[in-house]
């Protein structure tokens, strides 16, 4: 009777599946062109900034002999925490995500903006294991996982229960000693924002960091000036010196980069005199390729003696907007009166950088590219994400296609939604697919997704209306839903497949599609506004997304 029970149970699921409808995807396409990768370079000598575009925010870096390593937050986007290889620190290649497995990273209810904060990495060569510290703000909270192998993969998640606040890192010292810096709030404020920086010590034979904890700095470099949410702490030692170097004034226009230093790993740590040691706050608005917010940066060594810094940055269209998010910069370091300078005050971060002995390749992380997806490979490469952490398999790859099951979950809700997205690189871009589906009713839609987060994103593809196949662009502006345009399509159309083409230019959208694969592209709605996908509107810390995209919960 047992095995009777099991086989209708077996052929009930295997019914559900066979009835549930599925979008099929022949290719992804996307190209950029935007005025700042424009300028030409000598490749032999030069590199361009931003050396990671679009949302790679809060970058950590770390060496093992002349192997560099360097990785980002990833915030509710899974996989979680990708990782990039390098052996010159400006040509990078990425070998694939910290947080590759869905019993590693637990995202499940978070906003778009909760999850994965700001990952540090640090290679021990005591014990020559590297180690990734993060927070899943909303989740399991501090952690660390280890690995003797970055090509090879990452362990499960150890959680760190005596580690409070954000933005851990870990430093080793020389006599193999471990320590953990984090920032907090103060636990007693004296002004709004105020915040110190707690260092615990971290036991390497057990991976268990101490109860007792002390604070270093308490507020900032100069506390007359009630300095707001000292973040991000990284300990380096250069010459007998421990330095700290910090950020402060938050993710936007007042983000900057200050250093102190002690004879102590513990302290007493003084401000250098030279703070701020990064930021653009106060520099002419109009100044050619401009990049704001800039911060959060992290430092690293070469074999030959020389510093290098990794910082986040935003490059705006307007009024501080932009849809790419933050970004990942490098510059040398200076070195003034044996404190570290990144960028002089008053001085831009430049667009390209003169650097010895470099031969930087085209790419896809940074300049003007075109990179297409045919699915040719049974897995999706390492530029996709989806939304929170996947508790089924809603997509396969057969036929040299992405098909996507149209499931009744959507992006407007904290759930895993049935979507393969891409970041947004550049402010001017254009994005493609072909698409096959048939939608069986009105809250069935297929297609394209250019997404900020759960109340801000466009939609273009086709569902039912009126029980006819038609073509919607679909605007959701802070969670109001809005039908932009849309078009019939007959019977004979219906069956075909259909293109769909999304053309930004900074803060507008014309949105295009085409009836069988060879016919040329209609203009289906123009000049559309898109600057509620700016970080600055939406909110939050993430940037925009362009994807493909399925749903039964098209309302």
């Amino acid at each position: 009777m047992k095995w009777i029970i099991n086989l209708i149970i077996l052929l009930s699921c295997l019914q559900a599946f066979a009835q549930t409808n599925r979008a099929s995807f022949s290719f992804m396409k996307y190209s950029g062109n935007d005025v700042c990768f424009q300028q030409k370079i000598n490749s032999a000598k030069q590199y361009r900034n931003p050396i990671l575009a679009g949302m790679y925010p809060d970058p950590s870096i770390c060496r093992r002999g002349d192997d560099y390593f360097l990785i980002n937050s990833t915030f509710s986007y899974f996989p979680g925490i990708p990782i990039f290889h390098s052996k010159d620190l400006v040509n990078w290649k990425q070998i694939g995500h910290v947080l590759d497995r869905p019993e590693q990273l637990k995202l499940d209810g978070l906003g778009m903006s909760s999850g994965v904060y700001a990952p540090a990495i640090e290679y021990n060569e005591k014990n020559k294991t590297f180690y990734v510290i993060n927070t899943v703000v909303g989740g399991i909270g501090n952690f660390i996982v280890k690995t003797k192998d970055p090509f090879k993969g990452w362990g499960n998640p150890i959680a760190l229960p005596e580690v409070k606040g954000i933005d851990p890192s870990i430093f080793v010292d020389d006599d193999g000693k471990g320590y953990i810096v984090c920032s907090q709030a103060s636990p007693k404020p004296q002004w709004s924002g105020h915040t110190v920086i707690w260092m615990h010590t971290f036991d390497f034979a057990n991976d268990k960091a101490s109860a007792e904890r002390t604070i270093i700095v308490d507020g900032g470099p100069d506390t007359t000036q009630h300095p707001r949410w000292l973040e991000g702490p990284h300990i380096y030692k250069e010459k007998g010196y421990y330095y700290l170097m910090a950020v402060e004034g938050g993710t936007q226009s007042g983000h900057k980069e200050v250093i102190f230093r002690s004879k102590n790993v513990s302290g007493p740590y003084l401000p250098g005199p030279n703070n701020p040691i990064l930021t653009q706050l106060g520099l002419p608005y109009n100044r050619p390729n401009k990049v704001t917010n800039v911060g959060h940066a992290d430092m690293v060594k070469t074999p030959k003696g020389d510093w290098w810094a990794v910082f986040l940055g935003c490059r705006p269209y307007a009024d501080d907007q932009f849809n790419t998010g933050r970004e990942t910069f490098l510059l040398p370091v200076q070195w003034v009166n044996d404190f570290p300078v990144i960028v002089a005050k008053d001085a831009s971060v430049p667009a390209v950088v003169n650097k010895k002995g470099v031969q930087w390749i085209e790419q896809t992380f940074n300049g003007n590219f075109t990179w297409k997806d045919e699915f040719t490979t049974p897995q999706l490469g390492m530029k996709w994400n989806t939304i929170r952490t996947p508790r089924s398999n809603w997509w396969t790859i057969a036929d040299e296609k992405l098909h996507i099951n149209v499931v009744a979950k959507s992006i407007r809700q904290l759930e895993n939604p049935a979507f393969w997205g891409i970041r947004q690189q550049h402010l001017n871009y254009e994005a493609e697919t072909l698409l096959d589906f048939t939608p069986q009713s009105s809250s069935e839609f297929a297609g394209m997704a250019y997404i900020q987060n759960e109340k801000n994103y466009f939609l273009l593809g086709k569902t039912l209306v009126n029980n006819q196949p038609t073509i919607v662009l679909q605007s959701i502006n802070n969670g109001i839903h809005t039908i932009v345009a849309q078009k019939s399509l007959s019977a004979i159309e219906a069956k075909q497949a259909l293109g769909l083409r999304i053309v930004v230019l900074e803060d507008k959208a014309a949105f295009y599609y085409n009836v069988g694969e060879k016919a040329s592209p209609l203009l289906l709605a123009d000049e559309i506004d898109v600057t509620n996908l700016s970080t600055k509107k939406a909110k939050g810390f993430i940037g925009a997304y362009i994807g493909l995209y399925a749903t039964s919960l098209n309302y």
